[in-house]
């Protein structure tokens, strides 16, 4: 039997390298797995999604609302400096929206966090610490 392919479904590497925390009312919440950055993924649950512009405008108004909340969420918790959003595809061409917190003195401070080839682990309950972190804070 065939996937519908008008159904959403989590691209592969999305999954393989994220944990999972909710669904919000547009997007899947995803923490990914890597302890240099408390680092959150928003994706839009919406099939074939690519580009920012694919999307229609009442739900890039709630992509908006939503890592904005995310953003504010995830500054919170880890008390960062900085939070990156961004948007690249490039390796991943499902359209999903980076939300990262920075400080000065974190691993390539000041340059961005993209192109490591492999993520370095959270150590034992810390992962599990950071998603229950962000996830009382958005309740």
């Amino acid at each position: 039997m065939q996937a519908d392919p008008l159904a959403f479904s989590l691209d592969e590497r999305l999954d393989a390298d994220t944990r999972f925390l909710c669904d919000l009312p547009l997007c899947r919440l995803l923490l990914m797995r890597d302890a240099r950055w408390p680092w959150l993924i928003l994706v839009p649950r919406r099939p074939a999604l690519v580009e920012l512009f694919d999307l229609e405008e009442r739900d890039r108004l709630a992509l908006l609302a939503e890592a904005n909340r995310v953003a504010e969420v995830l500054s919170a918790a880890t008390g960062s400096e900085k939070i990156n959003l961004g948007a690249l595809g490039n390796v991943v061409r499902q359209f999903h929206l980076h939300v990262v917190a920075r400080s000065s003195g974190d691993p390539n401070w000041p340059r961005p966090v993209w192109g490591f080839e492999s993520a370095l682990p959270y150590p034992a309950g810390a992962e599990e610490a950071l998603a229950r972190s962000v996830l009382e804070r958005l309740a």
